[in-house]
């Protein structure tokens, strides 16, 4: 499956949240799955920054490219809203890599 990497992003630090998204990732891959990783847009921002506006809006366009959405641990509005609209979409949200 084509999963969604949804966690936390800008609450604490990104370079760590991004690094858990990888690892995350890297977990998904192993088990056959081709993660979607959002939090690598840090790179993007780090050369090209822009509005967390902008940063919501691409993402959500990825979403429906996706078979299913993998909520990591973690306070975070940006990810709650992609779980919004992968229900929306009919699609399965699963909250721990084992769940998959």
């Amino acid at each position: 499956m084509k999963v969604y990497i949804a966690g936390p992003y800008s609450h604490l630090d990104p370079v760590v949240n991004t690094r858990n998204a990888i690892l995350a990732g890297e977990e998904l891959s192993k088990r056959g799955h081709i993660p979607y990783i959002p939090h690598l847009n840090l790179m993007w921002h780090m050369v090209a920054p822009h509005e967390p506006s902008f940063w919501y809006a691409y993402d959500l366009e990825w979403l429906p490219c996706c078979d299913a959405l993998l909520r990591l641990p973690g306070a975070s509005t940006g990810a709650d809203n992609e779980i919004e609209q992968a229900k929306a979409l009919g699609m399965p949200v699963f909250y721990s890599i084992e769940d998959l």
